[in-house]
């Protein structure tokens, strides 16, 4: 797409961290009520957008924390302590990756 070119809505689709879903299709999607997407909210493991209107909107990449702390929970970790695992997954996840881009040989080193 050449530069100012305004992206088309399709597009979006693409993108993780797009807020597409509303709090129903979300909840529906992860096998959920709106009511465990609020206290996920309100325990900040995720921070939906709000639309014009004020209603919560998803992303898929919130869609994907939201459906590993419901798998939790599930399996009996109360929420707070299912939102914590999350996010220190998620640190460990980004840390590691940082960990083998620094370790990566730089092109045209001599080593």
């Amino acid at each position: 797409m050449p530069p100012g070119t305004p992206p088309h809505a399709t597009d979006r689709l693409d993108d993780d961290d797009y807020p597409a879903y509303t709090m129903g299709r979300a909840a529906e999607m992860i096998g959920a009520t709106p009511g465990f997407l609020r206290a996920i909210g309100e325990a900040r493991l995720i921070t939906p957008l709000r639309s014009e209107g004020g209603h919560r909107r998803y992303s898929r990449y919130q869609l994907r924390v939201a459906a590993r702390a419901r798998e939790l929970v599930d399996g009996g970790t109360p929420i707070e302590a299912a939102c914590r695992i999350v996010i220190l997954e998620d640190q460990l996840e980004e840390a590691l990756r940082l960990n083998a881009e620094l370790r990566r040989p730089v092109a045209g080193s001599g080593s």
